[in-house]
């Protein structure tokens, strides 16, 4: 495997949730082609090699317009990191939606979405969301098999604790390279649950704490799901913390969006932010996060922690 092919060598991944129209079964269209198109060329363009989908991404829509953009661009396949995720079932008629991680349903959902990206191989799979009615035995079997037919190369998770990962680990010789979790400057437990222990905030943490040491420990790279916190720190609003963003990035000669990926960067778990916006120029703006190394100071990252907490640290 190359560093070209590794998912962990990859700073920056452009996440392809909004690609494909609508959340409905409704056919996609040859505006949503050219949108794709357009934002896949931005991505591109601003260093980004990686891919990030989900199998029910716009109800699998997502996938199949990647898969059209792929198919009208020789070669394209070839400079690029392809990664998706399986285990999350939507809502269908009165019943809602489930997680399913039985080993039939990744392998159907493998080959499903290798037919809509037409191609013969995903680079990465993750695991959506832990289903507890799963044996891990069960899911690592199916792991094994996608991979020793040569339908996946790496594998990982998504939304998951250490614990959790190292159960399935224990299941499988594979590595599990991924774990992908929500994280920005907005999103901040999986930060203060290190920092807040043996405090009375500590209760308020919905996150596993331990989980990045014990990624970090075991050779498991954190991806960033919603990095730029849906423009919360972006789009005009005069907090403390935006215009702190706002004066470093002025400060910096990059932009506000960059600031906000290189906060995620700058932390030794070695995070990849995962970009979700279809907006080219939006895309563009997060150039400098893929090709420069962060360059936030000790105390400039703290500061951006401290002013988006609103409250000191204990």
């Amino acid at each position: 495997m190359t560093a070209e092919t590794d998912i962990r060598a990859h700073k920056l991944l452009y996440g392809c949730m909004g690609l494909g129209g609508g959340w409905d079964t409704e056919p996609y269209t040859a505006d949503d082609i050219r949108r794709a198109e357009a934002a896949i060329e931005a991505a591109l363009s601003a260093g980004i090699t990686a891919f990030d989908h989900a199998d029910i991404y716009k109800y699998g829509k997502s996938e199949a317009v990647f898969g059209e953009v792929l198919a009208r661009s020789p070669g394209l396949r070839q400079r690029i990191v392809v990664q998706t995720k399986c285990g999350i079932r939507l809502p269908e008629g009165d019943r809602p939606g489930l997680y399913d991680l039985r080993g039939t349903a990744i392998v159907r959902r493998v080959e499903e979405s290798l037919a809509r990206l037409r191609t013969d191989v995903l680079d990465v799979l993750l695991l959506h969301r832990p289903d507890p009615l799963t044996d891990p035995g069960e899911i690592a079997a199916a792991l094994d098999s996608l991979h020793a037919q040569g339908l996946v190369r790496q594998f990982g998770v998504s939304n998951m604790s250490g614990p959790q990962i190292a159960a399935l680990r224990a299941h499988t010789d594979l590595p599990l390279v991924v774990n992908q979790l929500e994280m920005s400057l907005a999103r901040r437990d999986w930060v203060e649950a290190g920092v807040l222990f043996n405090t009375s905030d500590a209760a308020r943490l919905g996150f596993a704490p331990g989980t990045l040491e014990w990624c970090a420990a075991n050779g498991v790279r954190l991806q960033a799901w919603g990095p730029l916190a849906r423009g919360r720190f972006t789009s005009g609003a005069d907090t403390r913390a935006s215009r702190l963003v706002a004066e470093l990035a002025r400060r910096k000669d990059t932009t506000p969006e960059t600031i906000l990926l290189w906060w995620l960067r700058r932390h030794p778990a070695g995070i990849a932010p995962v970009i979700g916006t279809t907006r080219p120029e939006r895309i563009s703006a997060c150039a400098d996060a893929a090709r420069r190394e962060p360059d936030l100071t000790h105390e400039e990252w703290y500061d951006l922690w401290t002013a988006a907490r609103e409250a000191p640290l204990p």
